[in-house]
């Protein structure tokens, strides 16, 4: 391998489009980036493809030495809905994965857990609502999926991406026949004029030949790049998230806190039943996996840390956004185990773990509850994990073993912080990398490193395991008895106070 060489991974994340490029001791070694966010238009949570370009040429633009990418790929957030005609026309506004309209379609298909977020639900929910795009689709596809094909001409997606928009058989790593069968025998898809499988975008695993820059490709990027790269299967974030941790093993898992949190755990058996709670899904190379998505997490503490900020502004102090946030972290470790008494929902939006379209943030504390700082933003902290560790306590029921899961994201920045309290969520061992901060763009680095540099033969958790990550530093924070028995007695006032957060919903 040419060691001037790097690969290039690209993600479309909730707040960020990022790029990192790795050099070939997959070390990062220059990044770019772009801030964006979803507009609420019509009652549907979208962004606008034109930004998307824009924000790509930006984020690109930070990085160097674009000259010696040798591999790239596309990844973004999972799920969705995206709708095309037969020249590659967008139909309907893009709907994005925070959208919990898809109730009565998720609930009629097969008897397999089908998420609202998921593009089946997505698309069936407009069979069901007739709407008239319908009958003109000629391509669905995800975020990952639209920007691989306008960059390459191929419209194909990786199989830990397919997984999230419909059920993957992992020993053909391709779509399930026969919930194909079975959805293009419902009667109001049965008069359409397409089958599912003429309109869902090609299933590729981790290594696969996906195309290549074309000159058309090049030219949306303003020619920042060269025509001719090697390109990736497009991922989810779900599916980098694992790459970027090393959690592609059974027995493994990994846990992205940011906007949203969902933690992936790589399964060595089948569940026993189906539970709405828990997504079945795949790793970039096809393996079974348990997924716990949780579409509200830190946006409510950022708020809380927003107001802070003003009131420090009020005595002349101007922290940076680090400090802020480190010395708030820092703070919720003097706070007692169970936050004191003091509870905190923490639903900006809908939640599907516990059954809610809408959300409400709340904060609750009784006459003899110790509110301070440190128990306010412990509370805010165990309440960004609290849905999370419900849909983890189903698989701790299950037996299903986690020898280890990795943290990435902002939640993790501070060191020690995040990782103790996700340790007594989940009883599990959680560490973190140097890497964890690239999370996303970096695990899709690897995935384009992983398709032009690997052996003949080698799997991709054998690359990881041995090319990646042998060696590497990081961190790891063990469950502690106090924090864990103080997280379960939040857990039951949370539990309790979602009974409130419904009643919310309704009256305000």
């Amino acid at each position: 391998m040419d060691t001037a060489k790097t690969a290039l991974g690209i993600e479309l994340g909730s707040t960020r489009i990022k790029a990192v490029a790795i050099d070939g001791c997959h070390a990062p070694v220059s990044s770019g980036d772009y801030t964006w966010a979803s507009s609420y238009e019509d009652g549907v949570w979208t962004y606008s493809l034109d930004e998307v370009w824009t924000g790509l040429k930006a984020a690109l633009s930070g990085v160097e030495g674009r000259e010696n990418v040798c591999a790239m790929g596309v990844s973004a957030m999972m799920h969705g809905y995206l709708a095309f005609d037969a020249d590659w026309s967008l139909l309907t506004p893009f709907r994005t994965w925070q959208n919990t309209t898809t109730g009565p379609a998720a609930a009629e298909l097969f008897g397999f857990n089908i998420p609202q977020r998921w593009s089946i639900a997505h698309l069936y929910q407009a069979i069901l609502n007739e709407e008239e795009h319908v009958p003109q689709i000629a391509h669905i596809t995800t975020l990952a999926g639209y920007v691989h094909y306008m960059l390459t001409g191929v419209n194909a997606v990786g199989v830990g991406e397919a997984s999230g928009m419909f059920p993957i058989d992992s020993q053909i790593l391709d779509y399930d026949a026969q919930m194909l069968e079975k959805f293009n025998a419902l009667p109001a898809v049965r008069i359409q004029p397409w089958t599912l499988a003429d309109i869902l975008p090609r299933v590729l695993p981790a290594g696969a030949d996906t195309g290549t820059l074309t000159e058309a490709g090049a030219a949306l990027l303003d020619g920042l790049l060269s025509p001719g790269i090697p390109f990736a299967p497009p991922e989810g974030d779900a599916g980098t998230g694992m790459t970027a941790t090393n959690a592609v093993a059974p027995r493994t898992g990994s846990v992205s806190a940011g906007t949203s949190i969902f933690s992936m755990v790589v399964l060595e058996k089948p569940l026993s039943r189906v539970y709405e709670e828990i997504d079945l899904v795949t790793t970039p190379a096809g393996a079974p996996a348990a997924m716990v998505h949780c579409n509200n997490c830190t946006n409510d503490t950022n708020a809380w840390a927003g107001v802070l900020r003003e009131a420090a502004e009020l005595f002349g102090a101007e922290p940076s956004t680090d400090e802020l946030f480190t010395l708030l972290y820092k703070k919720s470790l003097d706070g007692e185990a169970d936050c004191g008494g003091v509870t905190v929902c923490n639903y900006l939006g809908g939640e599907g773990v516990t059954h809610l379209d809408e959300g409400r943030p709340l904060v609750v504390r009784t006459p003899k509850s110790r509110f301070t700082l440190s128990n306010f933003f412990r509370a805010q902290l165990y309440s960004a994990m609290a849905t999370l560790k419900i849909g983890m306590d189903i698989l701790a029921a299950e037996g299903v073993a986690i020898d280890s899961l990795t943290g990435h994201g902002g939640l993790f920045k501070t060191p020690g912080v995040g990782q103790k309290y996700m340790a007594a969520a989940c009883s599990a061992p959680v560490a973190c990398m140097d890497t964890a901060g690239e999370g996303g763009p970096y695990g899709m680095a690897l995935l384009a490193a992983y398709r032009v540099w690997k052996e003949e033969g080698e799997t991709l958790e054998d690359y990881l395991s041995k090319r990646v990550f042998a060696g590497v530093s990081g961190t790891a924070v063990r469950p502690d008895w106090e924090t864990a028995a103080g997280f379960n007695a939040y857990m039951e006032r949370y539990k309790a106070l979602l009974d409130v957060e419904r009643r919310a919903v309704e009256v305000l």
